[in-house]
C-alpha cells in the first residue's frame, strides 16, 4: 500500500517521538513517519526526502524550533509544506502567537497525543469537500472562465472580480460594521491590470483592513518562480503560493486545506 502521507516528527523526547508515532500509526494507517531527535537531523532528511508535514517541538536540543522552521521555508523543496509547532511550555512567542509566517500552526501538547495525531490528520488529509465562498481575482476572462469552471466543479462556491481595486471593495462593503468579511479566501493573481497588483491587494488586506492569515486567507498564483520573490509574497501575507501554470489537483488541494484551517478557527472563536 502506497504511503497516504510523510510526515517528519521532530522532538528530543524519545518518549514522545514514540508515543506519536504510535498513535499517528492508529490514525493514519500507511503514513510513512520519519522521526528525529533534533534540528541537525531533521536537516538531514529534509535534505533527502519530500515531507507532506513537519511536526516539530519548539525547544530542540541543539536549536530553537522556530530556527528549523524559518530553514525549512528556505528549503527549495519543502517551503510550501505545513509545519506545525508543538509544544507544552509556557513562552511568550506562543502566548502572543508571533510564531512568524514560517510556522503554520500550534498544538498544545497539554492536549494529549491522540489530539495531537487528529489534528495531524486533519492537515495531510482535509476534507474531499470544505463549505466557503471564494473571492477569485484574475483579469484573463479566458483564464477566470476555465479556473471558475474547474473550480466550481470540485465544489467551491467562486465569485469573480478582474481587478484588485473591485476585490477590495468588495470586502470592505461585505464586513459591514466592523464585521469580519463575507468571504472565507482571497484567491489572486500577482500581476493584475489596473493600478493594484496582487501584492498590492494583499498589502491593503493585511495592513489597511487589518486582516490577518486566519481570519481572511489569501492564495497567490505566480508565473515567478525565483524564491526569494515567492518568499516576499509569503512574508508580505500569504498563505500559500501556487505557481503557474496552474496544476488542477495543487491548486485543489490547497483550496481546501485553507478553507479546512479557517473554518476550523472560526468554529474555535465561536
Amino acid at each position: 500500500m502506497a504511503a497516504e502521507a510523510s510526515i517528519l516528527v521532530v522532538d528530543g523526547s524519545r518518549t514522545a517521538r514514540m508515543m506519536l508515532k504510535k498513535i499517528l500509526h492508529k490514525e493514519l494507517p500507511s503514513a510513512e513517519i520519519t522521526l528525529c531527535a533534533s534540528a541537525d537531523e531533521a536537516r538531514q532528511q529534509l535534505a533527502l526526502s519530500q515531507f507532506d508535514l513537519v511536526c516539530q517541538a519548539l525547544v530542540l536540543p541543539d536549536a530553537d524550533g522556530l530556527e528549523l522552521a524559518h530553514e525549512i521555508r528556505n528549503h527549495p523543496n519543502q517551503r510550501y509544506i505545513p509545519v506545525i509547532v508543538v509544544s507544552g511550555d509556557v513562552d511568550e512567542r506562543v502566548s502572543r502567537r508571533a510564531l512568524g509566517h514560517e510556522v503554520t500552526d500550534y498544538f498544545d501538547k497539554s492536549l494529549g497525543f491522540s489530539a495531537l495525531a487528529s489534528f495531524i490528520h486533519g492537515y495531510v488529509r482535509p476534507e474531499d469537500e470544505v463549505p466557503g465562498r471564494v473571492l477569485y481575482v484574475e483579469d484573463s476572462r479566458v483564464v477566470a472562465v476555465t479556473t471558475k469552471r474547474m473550480l466550481q466543479g470540485n465544489g467551491f462556491e467562486i465569485e469573480h472580480t478582474i481587478t484588485a481595486e473591485e476585490a477590495l471593495e468588495k470586502i470592505m462593503e461585505s464586513m459591514g460594521d466592523g464585521s469580519l468579511p463575507a468571504y472565507d479566501l482571497v484567491l489572486t493573481d500577482v500581476y493584475l491590470k489596473g493600478s493594484m497588483t496582487g501584492k498590492d491587494l494583499m498589502e491593503k488586506i493585511r495592513i489597511n483592513l487589518e486582516l490577518d492569515r486566519n481570519q481572511l486567507p489569501m492564495i497567490v498564483m505566480t508565473g515567478d518562480d525565483d524564491a526569494e520573490k515567492q518568499r516576499e509574497l509569503l512574508q508580505a501575507g500569504a498563505n500559500d503560493l501556487v505557481v503557474k501554470p496552474v496544476e488542477e489537483r495543487v491548486l485543489v488541494s490547497k483550496l481546501r486545506f485553507q478553507l479546512n484551517l479557517h473554518q476550523r478557527d472560526k468554529a474555535h472563536l465561536s
